[in-house]
């Protein structure tokens, strides 16, 4: 689905990105876009003198878009220097912020190894898939060594900070009720009960006093595989711009996305022995029934704004109203 937030760069554009990135002795020698994505404009570039480099827009200043997706780019730019020293994750090079050459934000990363999970899957055996599940279950727990002060969502302009998780929480699903009223979104459960849901929950969301770097958008088309020593490894993590500090627990809502993680046994023995911080007590599968209703809720409500249409769209958003009222049954118990 070709989304409305995908910004076009003609030759001039790029051009200029590379001479803010890297100075007027690099140019371009080769240029192909990858289309895997849904919100940014992602290219991959050969540069004389520096080699290959990746080369991601964010969506134009015109675009429309949901709270937490305010200055995105400026999100990732700071949670891959965060991320660096604790998971495999992109090196940055360059982040060009309202750049009058490239006409927006745009950042400029290494290139991970390998494709992603989601393009090699179907040559993916269940024994090959287990060892894999289990190594991402490590590195993801090397992300969760990362730290914050605070809670919410990194980039100040959109305002969903908070001192507690619970306060932070609330502001963010707060958003996404008020994101679904302004693009005309009714949800499958009337907002004031979602509302009134979610401040229910208070006391559980306080149970979360350290705020750890959460990615929220591993699904497939975000890790990377490579080949190692004649099978596949995990080489890396990417787009990381919609990460948070909360819930380590909110990690495994897009890591079993649309599925089960009482199916996952192998993620949850890498993360458990690699010392991530996440146990799954009831209490803790409550909250991560609270996150799949926000991020179901997101689904929904993005697909307006991105101008997703067709009969993949109405199929998507069937699945994901269901999903959405399977969640919010799993919180009110």
């Amino acid at each position: 689905m070709r989304s409305t937030t995908k910004r076009a760069l003609g030759e001039d554009e790029l051009a200029a990105a590379v001479t803010e990135a890297f100075g007027a002795d690099a140019s371009v020698t080769a240029v192909r876009e990858l289309g895997d994505g849904t919100f940014n404009a992602v290219w991959l570039l050969d540069l004389d003198p520096v080699g290959p480099v990746v080369l991601k827009a964010a969506p134009p200043r015109s675009a429309p878009l949901l709270t937490y997706e305010r200055r995105i780019a400026r999100t990732e730019a700071l949670v891959l220097e965060l991320a660096a020293p604790a998971a495999p994750v992109p090196v940055l090079h360059h982040a060009g912020f309202d750049s009058a050459g490239v006409g927006g934000d745009f950042l400029v990363t290494s290139v991970l190894g390998g494709e992603t999970w989601q393009r090699l899957s179907g040559g993916i055996s269940a024994a090959e898939r287990a060892g894999l599940r289990h190594e991402l279950g490590r590195v993801v727990a090397g992300l969760h060594t990362v730290r914050g002060t605070g809670f919410g969502y990194p980039e100040p302009s959109t305002g969903l900070r908070g001192d507690t998780w619970a306060e932070a929480f609330t502001a963010m699903f707060d958003a996404v009720l008020d994101d679904a009223d302004r693009y005309g979104v009714v949800p499958p459960v009337p907002t004031p009960a979602l509302r009134e849901l979610v401040r229910a929950n208070r006391a559980l969301l306080d149970e979360v006093t350290d705020p750890v770097l959460v990615h929220f958008d591993l699904w497939e088309g975000n890790i990377m595989l490579g080949s190692h020593d004649g099978g596949r490894s995990v080489t890396g993590l990417i787009d990381l711009e919609r990460a948070f500090w909360g819930d380590p627990h909110a990690e495994f809502v897009s890591l079993a996305l649309l599925g089960d993680l009482a199916d996952d046994d192998p993620l949850l023995d890498g993360y458990r022995e690699a010392g991530g911080p996440a146990e799954l007590t009831p209490r803790a599968r409550r909250r991560i029934a609270l996150y799949q209703a926000y991020l179901y809720l997101i689904m929904l409500v993005e697909a307006v704004p991105r101008g997703y249409r067709g009969v993949k769209a109405l199929a998507a958003r069937s699945l994901y109203r269901m999903k959405f009222k399977q969640a919010v049954r799993r919180v009110a118990g």
